[in-house]
């Protein structure tokens, strides 16, 4: 079997696994990619969807939103051919050297300081997907609650056992479009997949 055959097999078996379950048509797509990545039906139950969460994303993306990962992990699997049709790109900050700096004289984890960073040089709208570092979500809710900063979307699925089930909850108590892996599941590759799946959705790919 060719690749596509295989993923079309895929996803064939993973709707026959989510048979006689309803899930609004918005958000399948992406629960679909996310089992296809890990295998893991789990996802049909832990992914939340904020209202018109993949809606407002779509939106975003056609504006020329900037995406912004707290991996490089994450950043490597989000589609290039995806991003590049819309014009878009993605954006990791954990390794900058300022970050490390700013990171350093605050006392502050990498991952917190690149929210910073994102915040305060990229312009439009922002989608933050979060695979694995819980400050990054606990950063963007202290910069939301306080009224600083307004993402278009936050992808909430760190991996993990320390705060992370806690940084998802905050997110999902918050007005801004999000999408959480609740539980302690998640990772840069569950990151990956609900940008691509979006991407897809927004660029209308076919399987």
């Amino acid at each position: 079997m060719n690749p596509a055959e295989i993923e079309k097999r895929s996803f064939e078996i993973i709707a026959e696994g989510l048979s006689g379950r309803r899930f609004d048509a918005l958000n399948l797509p992406v629960i679909q990619r996310v089992i296809h990545t890990t295998a893991d039906f789990d996802y049909a139950d832990n992914l939340t969807f904020s209202p018109g969460a993949v809606a407002a994303a779509m939106d975003a993306l056609r504006r020329g939103a900037h995406i912004v990962t707290d991996t490089r992990m994450a950043e490597a699997g989000i589609n290039k051919k995806a991003l590049a049709q819309l014009g878009l790109s993605v954006h990791c900050f954990i390794d900058a050297p300022e970050v490390a700096d700013a990171a350093k004289a605050q006392g502050v984890t990498r991952a917190r300081a690149s929210v910073d960073r994102a915040a305060k040089t990229l312009e439009g709208p922002l989608i933050f997907a979060a695979g694995n570092a819980p400050t990054t979500l606990i950063r963007l809710h202290e910069l939301v609650a306080s009224g600083t900063l307004s993402p278009a979307l936050i992808i909430g699925v760190p991996v993990g056992f320390v705060n992370v089930v806690e940084s998802k909850e905050l997110i999902l108590g918050l007005s801004v479009p999000h999408i959480v892996a609740r539980g302690r599941k998640g990772g840069s590759n569950v990151a990956a997949a609900v940008c691509n799946a979006l991407l897809y959705t927004a660029t209308e790919r076919v399987l």
